[in-house]
């Protein structure tokens, strides 16, 4: 057969698009290989020590232990339908809770500690870095850790970079920084603000003798500004192009956000649409990216009603159930806020108080779990038809839904759901497939 095509007369146009696609290629790699935390926990700068972690931990176990003993309990104070892994699920968190409480911990100088003196927040910006050293040595920090510093905005910028400066600075002169430190930049609402990170980053780098790159940052998504500007362009994907490569992730922030839109005190939740739109721009923004994505945080906490006295050192039956009832109901809130953002694809969230803990894990493992078998007979009966289309039950996949299968697989062993050998069991592939995350090489190795 003939065509009509000359290559030779499009040279400069091939030439062109062949740039534009390596460029692109090159941008959009996808995630990293490696863990994304499940949650990020917030608590003041004021309060920080080097055996916090451990400390939340216990407290989350004893609420646990209090409030949900069995997985009957479970089930019916979060509202988990009964089924075969409830047991599993209820054994996990105990186990996370134990091991492993909290994945990635924010020491925070902004919301969770306030204004106070200059010389006041200097002290605990040296306090922190002694604590966070000596949490490195004794191995009782959070897998992941950092700190977040007030806006850079006009009238916090100083302050803001005075504290990142005596935090790092010290902690380098301690004996260096932990291996995944990030900073958490609030309240974005110029691209000038991200600039000017890089800028403060790279000059702390090169006066602490750091490697280029050593140390990362991630946004707030909390102001109208950043999702878009009075341009009616978006700062989102901008962000990323003028980070340096820095930018690690876009963390949610559901009430600054929501009240920036004039939405009322009463209204301002997780799952109100306003959070839905936004939070679907950062996933179109930073799709394709190494960007984590980070939902927000419910701010009703777990706690009990009533507590012992001096005069009254036990509690009444009634005043134990409202404990329950009151505790239950704030972790049903939670559990299902989590939910909510798994089903949206975001699988990083914030939480506030130690008991929220129970919640965070039972939610992404019972979201996991219940969808495990279902997903292990697709994707096993999908690679083994080798990428041709396949009816499983009444559900029809195609190529497409090749990747979405494995990212299941991959989000719940990130999680602690379920691990690599369930997974490898359930779906036929073997260790090197799963942890190249690409359902395309999978297919071209297979033929």
């Amino acid at each position: 057969m003939t065509t009509t095509h000359n290559a030779s007369a499009f040279a400069e146009a091939q030439e062109a698009l062949r740039e534009a696609n390596l460029g692109f290629a090159e941008t959009h790699q996808g995630e990293e290989p490696g863990r994304q935390p499940v949650h990020t926990v917030y608590g003041g700068a004021q309060l920080f020590a080097c055996d916090s972690v451990p400390k939340l931990g216990a407290i989350a176990l004893r609420a646990m232990s209090q409030y949900l003993p069995d997985p009957a309990t479970m089930a019916s104070a979060l509202g988990i339908a009964s089924h075969d892994a409830l047991a599993t699920i209820h054994t996990r968190v105990r186990e996370k809770l134990t091991k492993e409480p909290i994945e990635d911990f924010r020491i925070d100088f902004e919301d969770g500690y306030g204004n106070r003196p200059d010389s006041e927040e200097d002290h605990h910006a040296g306090v922190v870095a002694d604590e966070v050293s000596r949490g490195m040595k004794a191995n009782t920090l959070s897998p992941f850790i950092g700190l977040r510093v007030k806006p850079l905005n006009e009238e916090m910028r100083v302050r803001s970079v005075r504290t990142l400066d005596l935090v790092v600075t010290k902690l380098v002169e301690n004996g260096g920084i932990p291996e995944r430190w990030v900073v958490t930049i609030p309240k974005v609402t110029i691209i000038e603000q991200v600039e000017y990170t890089v800028v403060v980053l790279r000059q702390l780098e090169q006066k602490l003798g750091l490697a280029d790159g050593t140390l990362k940052f991630e946004l707030m998504v909390e102001t109208p500004q950043i999702i878009m500007d009075s341009k009616g362009t978006s700062l989102l994907a901008r962000t990323r192009d003028a980070s340096d490569g820095r930018l690690r992730g876009a963390h949610f922030g559901t009430y600054d956000y929501t009240a920036g839109i004039n939405i009322t005190a009463a209204h301002q939740r997780m799952r109100h649409p306003a959070c839905d739109f936004a939070k679907h721009f950062m996933q179109v923004a930073f799709a394709g990216t190494d960007v984590w994505l980070s939902d927000g945080s419910t701010t009703v906490m777990p706690v009990p009603l009533h507590r012992p006295t001096a005069n009254a050192t036990s509690l009444t039956e009634q005043q134990q159930a409202e404990n329950a009832a009151s505790v239950h109901t704030a972790w049903r809130l939670h559990f299902d806020d989590i939910r909510h953002s798994l089903a949206g694809g975001f699988y990083q969230g914030w939480d506030l108080h130690p008991a929220q803990l129970v919640t965070r894990y039972a939610a992404l493992y019972s979201f996991f779990l219940e969808g495990i078998d279902a997903a292990g007979a697709r994707l096993s009966n999908f690679v083994g038809k080798a990428a041709q289309a396949t009816l499983v039950g009444d559900v029809f996949d195609d190529a497409a839904t090749g990747q979405g299968l494995l990212n299941f697989f991959l989000r719940g062993i990130n999680s602690g759901a379920i691990t690599e050998e369930e997974a490898l069991r359930m779906t036929g592939l073997n260790p090197e497939e799963f942890r190249g995350r690409s359902f395309v090489k999978i297919m071209k190795g297979r033929k």
